[in-house]
C-alpha cells in the first residue's frame, strides 16, 4: 500500500517534510502534484513550493527526472522505495499550507504527490507533530487508524480524491465539541480570542441540523469540523466532504455577555455557505468535475449553481433557523443585490459566461473588474431568488428551490451523477409542471433580473438609492444618501489621494483619471482624504479642474459634478402575510 508521511520538520523555516513510500516497480513510475485545489478555481501551481525532491531505495539514490512544472518520473525499481521532499508553507489562507512557531495548516493539493495510476487505490497517511511542539493537538477529518484523537497518528483514504479533501490544523488548538442529529461536529480553533466558544457551537448546531433536515434529515459524513484560523483581519472558507477550513478575524467570534454584531452574523453566514457545501458542489456537482482533472482548468458553466445557489441559502438560512429577523435578513439580502448593481460589468457578462471564465477573471480581478464581470456568486443568488419565487408563483406554492435541490441531490449526487447545463431547468419543470424558459433565460442575458416586481409578489417592496459614503454597503439606513458621486474609489497618499477604481462613464472616467493615478489637487486646493466629501458641496453640472500625477508626468482634466445614481438596494416589509410562502420559516 502507498504510504505517505509528513512532519512539520522547521516550524521557524516554514517547512514540511514528507515522505512517499511505493512499491517495486518494474517500470517508470510518475508522479503528479495537483495545480489547483476544488472549490478555488484558478490555477496555483503548488508545485513551485516544492523543494529538494529526491528518490531512493535501501539500495541507494535513485534516478528521476521532472518532465513538467508538476510531475516527476522516477527509475523502475525492483524494491519498494521512497520518494522525499519539502514543503514551503508560508500562505496564510484556506487554499493551500502554512507554517510557523504557532500552528500548522496544510491542505492535501498542497504537498501530496499522486501516484500515475494508482489515483483509485487506497493510501495511508501518518502525520507527525513537531519535535519542537509535542504539546500541539492536531484536527482532521481523514479516517484515523492510530493515535489519540486531537493528536498525531495514522490515518487512511480510500483514494488520492480522499486524501486531499481533508485538510489538516495542527498547534495549540480549542476544540469545541457538539452532536447534529447523532453526527460529531466540532469546532476548532486556531489562534488567540475572547470567544464565547459554547455559543458559537449552539449557533452552528442550529445551522447544521437546518441544512440536514433540508436535504433528508441524514448527513452525508460521519462527523464534520470546522477548522478555524483567526487573524487580526481576514475572511476565507474553502468546503470540504468532512469539514470546512476558514480564516476569520478574531473581532469576528462573539464574546461572552456581547450582542450580536455584523462581523459574527458574517461569520455564521461563511459557515452555512461551506457547511452547505457539504451537498452543493461536494456530492451534487457539475458533471466535469467527476471526477475532478487537477492537473489543468476544469471548465463549466454552472458556478452559478454551485456557488450562486449556496449564497442564496447561506444568509437565508440564518433567518429560517432564528438567528436572525426577517428585517436582518432582508439588509443582508439587499447587499448582496447592491453589489451587483454597483458594477456595469453586469451589462457585459452573463452568468453562464461568468461561471466558464472563473480561472481566468473572477479569480484574477483587477481594478476593471467593476466595469468587465460579474460575479456568480451575488448575481447567482439574485438568480436563485428569482428561480425560488417563479417556481412557487407558478406552482402555486407546491415546490419551491428546496424541492429542486432535494430532488437532484436524490437524482444525482446519490447516483455519481454530475449535473449538465440543462438539468436544474429541466428538473424544475418537471416539478412544475410547466415551462420556467423565460427564467432560465436570464442565465445568457445580461438584462437585470426583474426582481421588483417578483419580490412585490411575496410582500417585499425594493427600492434603489444612491449610496450615504463609503462604508454602505445597501440595505436600511437614517443616513442621507450623497448627492454627488465621482465614479471612482480613492486612498490616501503622501501626495495626495490614489485613485483605485475607475467606474466606466462617470465623471471621474469621463475627466482622464485612471486607477493608479495621484490627484493632488481639486477646484485649485489640495487634494486630501476629504476630497471625495468635499464634491458634495458644489452645484450639479459644474465642471471643476482636477490635476493628478501618472508616472510622475502632471495631468489636468475636468471633474464634472454629476448626479450619484442609484445602485443602492433597500427592501422593506410590505405585506407578511405574503411573505411567509417565500422566506419559510
Amino acid at each position: 500500500m502507498i504510504h505517505y508521511r509528513i512532519l512539520p520538520v522547521d516550524p521557524s523555516a516554514h517547512l514540511f517534510e514528507v515522505s512517499l513510500t511505493l512499491p517495486a516497480n518494474a517500470e517508470h513510475t510518475e508522479l503528479w502534484l495537483p495545480s489547483w485545489i476544488p472549490g478555488s478555481y484558478m490555477i496555483r501551481d503548488f508545485c513551485r513550493n516544492l523543494i529538494n525532491v529526491k528518490a531512493y531505495s535501501d539500495a541507494g539514490a535513485l534516478d528521476f527526472e521532472q518532465t513538467d512544472k508538476q510531475t516527476f518520473v522516477v527509475a523502475p525499481c525492483s524494491h519498494s522505495f521512497t520518494v522525499n521532499y519539502q514543503v514551503y508553507a508560508w500562505d496564510l489562507s484556506v487554499r493551500t499550507a502554512h507554517l510557523d512557531q504557532t500552528h500548522g495548516f496544510f491542505n492535501g493539493t498542497s504537498v501530496f504527490l499522486a501516484v500515475k495510476g494508482s489515483e483509485d487505490k487506497a493510501v495511508t497517511l501518518t502525520i507527525d507533530l513537531p519535535e519542537q511542539y509535542p504539546h500541539w493537538k492536531l484536527a482532521s477529518s481523514l479516517t484515523r487508524v492510530s493515535g489519540n484523537k486531537w493528536g498525531g497518528g495514522t490515518f487512511r483514504a480510500d483514494n488520492f480524491d480522499e486524501l486531499i479533501d481533508h485538510p489538516v490544523e495542527m498547534g495549540e488548538l480549542d476544540i469545541c465539541e457538539f452532536s447534529v442529529l447523532d453526527t460529531p461536529h466540532a469546532l476548532v480553533i486556531n489562534g488567540k480570542h475572547k470567544a464565547d466558544i459554547a455559543r458559537i457551537c449552539a449557533d452552528l448546531a442550529k445551522i447544521c441540523q437546518y441544512q440536514i433536515e433540508l436535504f433528508g434529515g441524514q448527513a452525508p459524513f460521519d462527523s464534520y469540523l470546522f477548522l478555524t484560523t483567526l487573524v487580526n483581519q481576514g475572511f476565507g472558507g474553502l468546503e470540504h466532504r468532512a469539514s470546512t477550513a476558514l480564516i476569520c478575524s478574531r473581532s469576528d467570534l462573539i464574546g461572552f455577555g456581547q450582542e450580536s454584531s455584523s462581523g459574527y452574523t458574517t461569520f455564521l453566514s461563511l459557515c452555512s455557505h461551506e457547511y452547505f457545501h457539504s451537498w452543493n458542489v461536494k456530492r451534487l456537482k457539475p458533471a466535469e468535475f467527476v471526477p475532478y482533472q487537477l492537473q489543468q482548468e476544469s471548465y463549466t458553466k454552472q458556478l452559478w449553481a454551485y456557488e450562486g445557489i449556496t449564497s442564496y441559502y447561506d444568509d437565508w438560512i440564518l433567518y429560517r433557523c432564528g438567528l436572525i429577523n426577517a428585517e436582518a435578513y432582508l439588509d443582508l439580502l439587499a447587499q448582496t443585490m447592491t453589489r451587483v448593481m454597483r458594477g456595469s460589468g453586469r451589462f457585459k457578462q452573463t452568468l453562464r459566461q461568468s461561471s466558464f471564465n472563473a480561472w481566468t477573471k473572477f479569480y484574477k480581478q483587477d481594478e476593471n473588474a467593476a466595469n468587465a464581470i460579474v460575479s456568480y456568486y451575488t448575481k447567482g443568488a439574485m438568480f436563485a431568488l428569482l428561480l425560488d419565487l417563479a417556481m412557487i408563483e407558478r406552482s402555486e406554492g407546491q415546490v419551491n428551490l428546496d424541492t429542486l435541490l432535494s430532488t437532484l441531490y436524490q437524482d444525482f449526487a446519490l447516483q455519481g451523477l454530475g449535473t449538465l447545463d440543462d438539468s436544474h431547468q429541466t428538473v424544475a419543470e418537471k416539478l412544475c409542471g410547466c415551462s420556467l424558459a423565460d427564467v432560465f433565460a436570464y442565465l445568457d442575458s445580461c438584462d437585470d433580473l426583474p426582481l421588483a416586481e417578483a419580490l412585490e409578489s411575496v410582500g417585499v417592496t425594493l427600492s434603489m438609492r444612491s449610496r450615504t459614503g463609503e462604508q454602505d454597503k445597501g440595505g436600511r439606513t437614517q443616513l442621507m444618501p450623497i448627492r454627488v458621486d465621482s465614479g471612482m474609489t480613492v486612498k490616501a497618499h503622501p501626495k495626495g489621494v490614489q485613485v483605485v477604481t475607475v467606474s466606466q462613464g462617470e465623471a471621474a472616467h469621463l475627466a482622464g483619471l485612471a486607477a493608479g493615478d495621484v490627484i493632488i489637487a481639486l477646484d485649485n486646493e489640495a487634494a486630501d482624504g476629504q476630497l471625495l466629501q468635499r464634491l458634495q458641496h458644489y452645484p450639479l453640472d459644474a465642471a471643476l479642474d482636477i490635476h493628478w500625477f501618472r508616472d510622475e508626468l502632471l495631468m489636468q482634466g475636468k471633474l464634472a459634478i454629476k448626479k450619484a445614481p442609484q445602485t443602492t438596494v433597500e427592501l422593506t416589509l410590505a405585506d407578511v402575510s405574503k411573505t411567509r410562502l417565500w422566506l419559510r420559516r
